[in-house]
C-alpha cells in the first residue's frame, strides 16, 4: 500500500500536465483602437486581395490582411520582368498594379468582409491630392478596419521627390489623409533614409495612429552575360530574410522615438523572426516575401507564437518591448 506522501506526489504529478494544458496564452492585441485576434498580418503586395490565398490557407486564422496597394484609379504596373530572386531575398518592381479604389470596393471588399481577419487597405498616390482622393473613395466602403499609407512614392508635383524621404512631405500627406480618413491610419515608412526616427516622428506629429516598418530597400541586379538589368525598371525593392537585421534595428529605434504602435516587417519567415521584432518593440508583425514560396508561413507564425507563449506561460502582450540591454548600455544607444 502506498504511503500518504507518495499518493500526494502522484496526484501532484498527474495535475501538472493538466495545469499546463489549462493555461491558454492570449495572442490578442489592440492597435489604434482595433482589436486583432492575433498579431500576425500579411503584408501588402505579397498577398493579393486575400481571396487568392483562400484555397491555400484558412484566412480566418490570420490577425489581419493588408491588401495590395490601392490607388484612386486603376494602374497596369510595370512591364516584365518585374521580379528577380536574389540571395536570401527578392527584388521586385511590380509598379503598384491594382484595380483602383472603386473596383476594389465593388469586387474585392465583399469577400474580405466575410473574414475574421481584419482588413487593412494599403493606399498610395503620386500627389497629396491623389492620396486624399483614394481615401475618400475607400471611405464609402464598409468593412475596412484601417488604412496603411504607402509613402514610398514619388510626388510628381515636387520633381519626383519621394514622400518618405522628405519629412515635410511626410507630414503633408499624412495630415491631409488623416483629415479625411474614417479609419485609423498607419503609415508605412521607407528604410531608404538616413534617420528613420525623423520620419516616424513626422508621421506621428501629423496624426498617424500607427506605423508599419520597413518597406523595401532599393536594390539592383545585373545579368553579366547580357549586361542588362534583371528587371525592366532597372532598380527594385529588396525584401526577404536579407533585410531582417536592418529592419529589426529600425523597429527598435522607432519604438523608442514615438508613442504610437509599430507593426514590424522585413524578412519574417518563422515565429522566431517575428519574436525579434516584438521583443524590439513592435506590437504586431507582417509576413511578406515568404508568402510567395510558402503560403502557409503566416499560419505557422501564429501557431509558433502560441506555442512559445504556452511554453513560457506568458501572454503575447507581455513580450512587446521586452528587450534586455547590457547594464552599461543606454536604452537608445545604437552602434554602427
Amino acid at each position: 500500500m502506498k504511503n500518504q506522501s507518495s499518493i500526494g506526489l502522484a496526484r501532484n504529478q498527474s495535475r501538472e500536465p493538466e495545469t499546463e494544458a489549462a493555461f491558454s496564452p492570449g495572442l490578442e492585441i489592440d492597435l489604434a483602437g482595433i482589436h486583432f485576434q492575433n498579431p500576425v498580418l500579411t503584408a501588402s503586395g505579397t498577398f493579393g486581395y486575400g481571396q487568392e490565398f483562400a484555397r491555400l490557407i484558412d484566412l480566418n486564422k490570420l490577425g489581419g490582411i493588408v491588401v495590395k496597394g490601392i490607388s484612386a484609379e486603376p494602374m497596369p504596373g510595370n512591364p516584365a520582368p518585374r521580379i528577380y530572386e536574389t540571395e536570401a531575398g527578392m527584388l521586385n518592381a511590380i509598379g503598384l498594379q491594382n484595380v483602383g479604389a472603386r473596383k476594389f470596393l465593388e469586387e474585392k471588399l465583399p469577400f474580405l468582409r466575410t473574414l475574421k481577419a481584419r482588413c487593412l487597405v494599403n493606399v498610395f498616390g503620386y500627389s497629396t491630392e491623389n492620396y486624399v482622393r483614394c481615401v475618400e473613395i475607400l471611405n464609402e466602403g464598409e468593412g475596412i478596419d484601417a488604412y496603411e499609407l504607402n509613402i514610398s512614392c514619388p510626388n510628381t508635383r515636387c520633381g519626383g521627390m519621394v514622400y518618405g524621404s522628405d519629412p515635410k512631405l511626410t507630414e503633408e500627406v499624412v495630415a491631409a489623409s488623416k483629415r479625411v480618413s474614417r479609419c485609423p491610419l498607419f503609415v508605412k515608412l521607407s528604410p531608404n533614409v538616413t534617420d528613420i526616427t525623423v520620419f516616424a516622428r513626422a508621421a506621428e506629429a501629423a496624426g498617424a495612429d500607427g506605423l508599419t516598418l520597413v518597406n523595401t530597400f532599393v536594390g539592383m541586379a545585373i545579368d553579366v552575360e547580357t549586361h542588362t538589368p534583371r528587371i525592366s525598371n532597372v532598380t527594385g525593392g529588396l525584401s526577404g530574410p536579407a533585410i531582417k537585421p536592418v529592419a529589426v534595428r529600425m523597429v527598435y529605434q522607432v519604438c523608442r522615438a514615438v508613442k504610437i504602435p509599430v507593426i514590424g516587417i522585413g524578412g519574417i519567415a518563422s515565429a522566431e523572426d517575428a519574436l525579434e521584432f516584438v521583443i524590439a518593440g513592435a506590437r504586431a508583425v507582417q509576413v511578406g516575401t515568404a508568402n510567395f514560396y510558402a503560403p502557409e508561413t503566416s499560419i505557422r507564425v501564429v501557431e509558433g507564437l502560441r506555442a512559445y507563449c504556452q511554453h513560457h506561460r506568458t501572454h503575447f502582450s507581455s513580450l512587446v518591448g521586452s528587450l534586455r540591454l547590457p547594464e552599461d548600455q543606454p536604452p537608445a544607444s545604437i552602434e554602427y
